[in-house]
């Protein structure tokens, strides 16, 4: 006896058929928060526009003559030029500082002997402004790109060091207590347990130390650089050029913010498994 289906019986949906189903959904839900994010540049670039050339300022230029100064300098391929160079000194100068702040962080939350060693001179030299520093790297290092990058290298130490220190010293003993009980080792117990308890706070750190480094460059292209975005907004200041000047300031806002959502969507891959309170 042989068993027939009925072909009008209609199969369960599949599951990419239910994904696709739920897929416009969650676009839209995308497509919302996107808006809900964007929605205080926009209403900051509308008031820019309405207010420029005349409450703003009658030398302050509107977003609409930004972009054509903007656009004149990719035609002449000037504007890859400075953001090449300037990119290349923020690449160089943060990866370095940023390792430099997390080898001291992590020693110094591990260790006490490396905190004694280290916390001092970093917290003598975290209370020196940068500008104090630009004429003894000039010194040091000339006017070159390396002086640049030796400056851009200091900032991000510090927030990163910082809270590195504080992520790895607040890790629940008791937690430490329960590794050791189930026989972990030191290496074990500090990449399982501590650096996964301390990556928050260690990430809080990466979003400042990237913000710093950026405003950072902003010092270190001011001072003799003959190309750069520094370059760029002192040449434009010789000439009256607010358009240039005020394109330099929306290029270096543009790539904080593309920086900072960098950090942010790592954030939330690295940190999927915590439950904490992300508002309404």
């Amino acid at each position: 006896m042989t068993l027939q289906l009925d072909p009008t019986t209609s199969a369960p949906p599949s599951a990419p058929a239910e994904a696709a189903t739920e897929s416009p959904v969650s676009f839209t839900r995308r497509l919302i928060g996107l808006a809900r994010a964007s929605s205080g540049l926009i209403l900051a670039v509308i008031v820019w526009q309405l207010g420029a050339r005349s409450w703003l300022g009658a030398t302050t230029p509107a977003p609409t003559e930004v972009l054509e100064a903007g656009w004149e300098l990719i035609e002449s391929g000037e504007l890859w030029q400075h953001l090449a160079a300037s990119g290349r000194r923020v690449a160089v100068g943060l990866a370095i500082g940023i390792g430099i702040g997390l080898v001291c962080g992590v020693a110094a939350g591990l260790f006490r002997v490396a905190e004694d060693l280290v916390n001092g001179p970093l917290q003598a030299l975290r209370m020196l402004p940068t500008l104090a520093l630009v004429p003894v790297f000039i010194i040091w290092f000339g006017i070159g790109d390396s002086f640049k990058i030796a400056l851009i290298i200091v900032a991000p130490i510090f927030p990163i060091y910082l809270n590195v220190l504080a992520g790895i010293r607040g890790v629940d003993r008791r937690l430490v207590e329960a590794a050791e009980s189930l026989g972990l080792n030191r290496f074990e117990l500090t990449t399982k347990i501590i650096l996964p308890g301390a990556l928050p706070q260690i990430l809080v750190g990466l979003r400042q130390a990237l913000g710093i480094g950026w405003l950072t460059l902003v010092v270190a292209e001011m001072q003799t650089t003959p190309v750069g975005l520094g370059f760029l907004m002192n040449d434009a200041k010789e000439f009256l050029r607010t358009d240039q000047i005020f394109l330099v300031l929306v290029i270096y806002a543009v790539l904080g913010l593309l920086t900072d959502l960098f950090v942010r969507v790592l954030e939330h891959r690295l940190l999927a498994w915590r439950t904490g309170y992300e508002g309404k």
